[in-house]
């Protein structure tokens, strides 16, 4: 099973959802198109595909069916994280079920024999300009959800480490967990100090972003902006060949939440 990544289709099928993505630029003009074609010549059907956020326009989980129904047709399982322009998003317990081959991941982590996926939302970094003190509430929250999932795979990674086999951590972000000007932040802190192979993040548009954007090496980790437009539509490779994962609804947790400890406090 081979593992990708894309985040921010910005997805508007739903007949009351009126959001056209090509005023943006030439780079979205027949993206739903050119993204389902690439989607089809990479992915094969035991595949996962990981969407980092900002997945459908839509206001109300009823109006963003059509969006995750186009997302079921395509081939693979999907893994949805919820990105700041995802207003649709409800429970889990109204939003699994819906599409079989989708799931979606909060505060969790996904776990294979040989690999686990960590992440959350995230948020605006410390670096940035614009933070103020209500951002900083919602950094540690983030800091404090990366934690948790990153705690749920732990013993499974723990395990593989001390029994010598390769296990493959992999973090996905909707925001940049780090920046050009100042790649440390807390998240960055978190992948690096779990051992992280590699982290994929959205959120970021245009040329101007991509400059400032941090793609390479933090702490050991490698991160990669996956953004719709940052790779033309084409979904990034994160992992080859691991062992295939079961659909969270699957996947009888390691540890309860209840004996899940934090990293952060």
């Amino acid at each position: 099973m081979n593992i990708f990544a894309i985040a921010d289709l910005h997805l508007s099928f739903g007949e009351n959802v009126d959001k056209p993505m090509d005023v943006f630029g030439p780079s979205w003009s027949d993206y739903e198109r050119r993204l389902e074609e690439h989607w089809k010549a990479l992915v094969e059907p035991g595949d996962l595909v990981v969407i980092p956020g900002d997945i459908s326009w839509a206001m109300r989980l009823e109006d963003a069916l059509p969006d995750l129904a186009w997302i079921d047709s395509l081939p693979g399982k999907k893994l949805l994280l919820k990105g700041n322009h995802d207003l649709w998003w409800s429970s889990l317990k109204k939003m699994r079920g819906l599409f079989p081959s989708i799931d979606f991941m909060q505060h969790s982590a996904y776990i294979g024999e040989d690999f686990a996926i960590c992440g959350s939302r995230g948020w605006l970094l410390p670096s940035d300009p614009d933070f103020g003190a209500q951002d900083a509430a919602v950094y540690r929250r983030e800091l404090l959800r990366l934690g948790m999932s990153i705690d749920e795979a732990r013993p499974a990674f723990e395990a593989a480490r001390a029994e010598g086999r390769p296990f493959r951590l992999i973090g996905v972000t909707h925001y940049p967990p780090c920046g050009l000007a100042q790649p440390e932040s807390g998240f960055t802190e978190l992948f690096a100090s779990a051992g992280f192979e590699i982290v994929a993040y959205g959120h970021l548009h245009g040329a101007a972003a991509f400059a400032g954007a941090f793609e390479g090496i933090c702490g050991g980790t490698q991160y990669r902006l996956c953004s719709l437009d940052r790779v033309n539509c084409v979904p990034l490779l994160l992992a080859k060949d691991v062992t295939p994962l079961l659909l969270a609804k699957d996947v009888t947790p390691l540890l309860p939440a209840k004996d899940v400890t934090p990293l952060l406090s």
